[in-house]
Order: structure tokens, then C-alpha cells, then sequence
């Protein structure tokens, strides 16, 4: 009998010393739901830690618009995204285009995403492809396969002939909207609009923002709307746009110098330690009410 009791006591320290069964990401939680959560909408948390009650959905086809890369199900924004989304595209007709090719805005309930974006978390923020739409017929399975263009040079410090004066325009109206935070477009652009910038550009002109990997879209941010409580504002991130400037100091250039070449240092680097990321995100890293909108029907 002792022989028996030593080893259930030793079983059961096993058990115990187990570790406790991992929290499911919120990324593969919010991923899973395919409908918007019937509740008021509102933008909840920051753009890249948050969720979005009361999505709506972007009609896959508009009078000047579609919508790309169907199969994720991402065409789901707060409804002050989807009227700019379509203010805008109804504007690009206007300068040649016959709308616009739009690309991930949110999932359906926002929240972590299972694969690219770390923002476009609460319903506020939108890819818009460079590529002229040019068709507004196109199948789903051609929005699939279909790409954009690039406006970046090859050597990554200018614009090439893919960018056009549309282009200039239609991120012109769009940065000169009041319901727009900022837009992130590839540093060649801000450098573009830079060369003919005049100090009473600033108010529009300092909402573009240089960021890499930005050549064949730009990303619309939106600010956070009224009667959003739950909705974390985004504080200026460069000195010279608090003080009214247009960003196109010559810090602009770190992007097409040292950001591409970067000095060598005598010092070997210190690795730098991981960060998690949104895909690493629990229920518990989120705002509460976002346990709300999950579960909402």
C-alpha cells in the first residue's frame, strides 16, 4: 500500500507541476468571427490594441469602388471609415481615376489579426491601393490575383513614373479632410510633395507620414470620432508637426540615406530583445469591452 500511495503522490506532483493550459491569442479569436457584433458602434482601445463594436461592412462593389483580397474578409470598418472610404473614391473620379481599389480595412470585429497588420485593430484605419482602378467589374477571383503597383524608384529615394498627379491629388483631398489622423505613404512621396511645399501646405501636408513599406498603398488613419470614449487618440509623433510645421525638415532625408545604408559603428550591436507583437496578444492585453464585443451575437 505505501509502495502505491508514493507513486499517486508522485503522479500527482506531476500534474501539478504542469503549466496551466496556454490563453488562446485574441488574434485567432477575433480572426474566427465572420459577422460584425450587434452593438453601438464604437471604436474601442488603440489602433494597434484594440477591437471595433457595430462594424459595417464596405459593399464588396461600389459605384467607384472595390474592394480587394475578399477571401479575408477584412472590408469591415466604423461607418465614419467607410463614408471617407467612399467620399474618397467618389473624388478619384474626379482626376481620372474611376474610383478606387481599396485594401484591408478590419476584420469584423477588429482585433489582432492572424496574419500582416499590427494596427487596423478598431475599425479606423485602411489600405488604399496605388493602382488606379482602371475596372470596377472585376471578379472575386481576380481581386485575389490582381496586384498594385509600385510607385518607388529601384535605388528607393524617389517617386518613378508610376506616380502621377492623381496620385498627388487624391492624397491631397484625402490628408485635407478633417476626419483624417494621418496617412502613411513610402518616404519618396513626402519627399515628392516636399518639393513644392509652401508653409500654408502644413496643415495637410504634416499628416502624411513617411514610413517603409508603404510603395504600393498609402494607409489611411482616421481620428478617433466623437461620442467614442473607449477611443485612444494618437499623439503627435514628430516635434516640428506639434509646432504647425509640414514634416519636410531635413530629418526627411534619414529615410532615403541612413535608413538605407545604415553607418557602420566600431561597436558590435547589443541584440535587441523581442517585443510582442499584436499576434502575441491575449484577451487580457485588450480593453475589457472587448470580451463584450467577442461574445456579442
Amino acid at each position: 500500500m505505501s509502495t502505491i500511495r508514493t507513486i499517486l503522490a508522485g503522479a500527482l506532483i506531476g500534474l501539478l507541476a504542469l503549466p496551466a493550459a496556454a490563453e488562446p491569442k485574441a488574434n485567432q479569436l477575433f480572426g474566427a468571427k465572420p459577422t460584425a457584433s450587434q452593438q453601438k458602434s464604437q471604436p474601442i482601445g488603440f489602433y494597434s490594441k484594440g477591437c471595433a463594436a457595430g462594424n459595417v461592412e464596405l459593399p464588396e462593389t461600389g459605384p467607384t469602388w472595390q474592394a480587394m483580397r475578399l477571401s479575408r474578409n477584412r472590408n469591415w470598418g466604423q461607418p465614419v471609415m467607410i463614408e471617407f472610404l467612399q467620399d474618397l473614391s467618389a473624388f478619384a473620379t474626379k482626376v481620372g481615376w474611376q474610383g478606387l481599389y481599396i485594401g484591408d480595412i478590419s476584420q469584423p470585429r477588429g482585433g489582432p489579426m492572424t496574419s500582416g497588420h499590427s494596427s487596423h485593430q478598431i475599425g479606423l484605419d485602411a489600405d488604399i491601393w496605388m493602382k488606379p482602378a482602371t475596372n470596377l467589374r472585376l471578379s472575386r477571383r481576380d481581386r485575389e490575383n490582381i496586384s498594385s503597383i509600385d510607385v518607388r524608384s529601384s535605388d528607393q529615394r524617389s517617386v518613378n513614373g508610376n506616380w502621377t498627379p492623381a496620385h498627388a491629388a487624391i492624397l491631397k483631398r484625402a490628408a485635407m479632410d478633417p476626419r483624417v489622423d494621418r496617412i502613411f505613404v513610402t518616404p519618396p512621396v513626402k519627399i515628392e510633395f516636399c518639393k513644392t511645399a509652401k508653409r500654408s501646405d502644413a496643415k495637410w501636408l504634416q499628416k502624411i507620414r513617411p514610413i517603409y513599406g508603404h510603395n504600393y498603398h498609402f494607409h489611411v488613419r482616421l481620428k478617433c470620432p466623437k461620442g467614442a470614449p473607449g477611443c485612444v487618440t494618437q499623439s503627435p509623433s514628430v516635434n516640428e508637426l506639434s509646432k504647425g510645421g509640414t514634416g519636410c525638415d531635413a530629418s526627411l532625408q534619414w529615410w532615403v540615406t541612413d535608413y538605407l545604408n545604415p553607418p557602420k559603428s566600431t561597436k558590435p550591436a547589443a541584440p535587441a530583445p523581442k517585443k510582442r507583437g499584436a499576434r502575441d496578444y491575449t484577451m487580457a492585453d485588450l480593453p475589457n469591452q472587448c470580451g463584450a464585443v467577442l461574445a456579442s451575437r
